[in-house]
């Protein structure tokens, strides 16, 4: 993916008092900063856990690019945008980068800790387009136990429903964990009743993912396979080095038939 030329004024600069690591090691910074990864679309707070975004930042300044290609074409200045499961803010920045100014990004995060470094990127980035939310997205207004990862035990977490953010506005609704689809449907009948965003979401078993699109077509949208592949030979840093080899990501791409965009080169579900 070509990186997106913005006008100058429209791209936040880092800070500068951060010390960025090593285009493809992750390294502490001096005097007891955090160490921080230069991407593609800003600097992101590091991580030392070794999930494949991290592994990705750290090894391409970026993660799952052709994601963003495809999503690219249906975002437009001043537009809105969700994202669920924005953890370290990658994507995040480059959905920032593509509202503009005048457009908003919602980023909501369950996962406590990474809702922090989300919010530590977007301030390193000077970011002021995007609303950084600590919450699950589902069907109801309740607390739930977050999964133990990382070593860490299990948390509460507030779960909310879609609607109750009461979004005027909504051009594309972006779901990154896997399976969260239809609670995250269930929690925003209204706002995707009457706003009819495009939805862009990745899969987990086929069983679900059969669920899944039944209930995108039973609210009238039309839905396509996406399978983009997590290693980019044409990455930020420059790396010839594929620590994903064969790996993609099953997506699905989703857009209300009343809608006016089709794509052609993709399968149609």
């Amino acid at each position: 993916m070509q990186e997106t030329s913005l006008p100058e004024e429209d791209i936040a600069l880092p800070a500068a008092s951060i010390a960025v690591s090593n285009p493809s090691v992750r390294k502490s910074a001096p005097a007891g900063l955090p160490p921080v990864w230069q991407s593609r679309y800003g600097i992101v707070l590091a991580d030392a856990s070794e999930k494949q975004l991290t592994q990705s930042l750290d090894a391409y300044g970026e993660w799952v690019e052709q994601e963003l290609d495809l999503v690219g074409v249906l975002l437009e200045e001043g537009q809105v945008v969700l994202e669920y499961g924005a953890e370290l803010g990658a994507h995040t920045l480059w959905l920032s980068r593509m509202v503009g100014p005048h457009g908003t990004v919602y980023a909501v995060e369950p996962d406590r800790l990474e809702h922090i470094a989300l919010c530590s990127t977007l301030a390193l980035n000077q970011v002021r387009n995007v609303h950084p939310i600590h919450a699950s997205l589902g069907d109801s207004a309740s607390e739930i136990l977050s999964e133990a990862s990382d070593g860490r035990p299990a948390e509460a977490v507030r779960q909310i429903e879609l609607d109750s953010l009461r979004l005027g506005e909504l051009n594309l609704l972006k779901i990154n964990p896997r399976g969260a689809l239809l609670s995250v449907l269930a929690g925003g009948d209204a706002v995707i009743s009457n706003q009819m965003p495009a939805i862009y979401f990745r899969l987990s078993s086929a069983e679900l993912a059969i669920k899944e699109i039944a209930a995108l077509k039973g609210r009238g949208y039309r839905c396509w396979s996406h399978l983009p592949y997590l290693h980019n030979a044409d990455n930020f840093l420059g790396s010839k080095t594929n620590v994903f080899p064969g790996s993609v990501s099953q997506n699905v791409i989703a857009v209300h038939k009343s809608r006016s965009a089709d794509f052609g080169h993709l399968p149609e579900l």
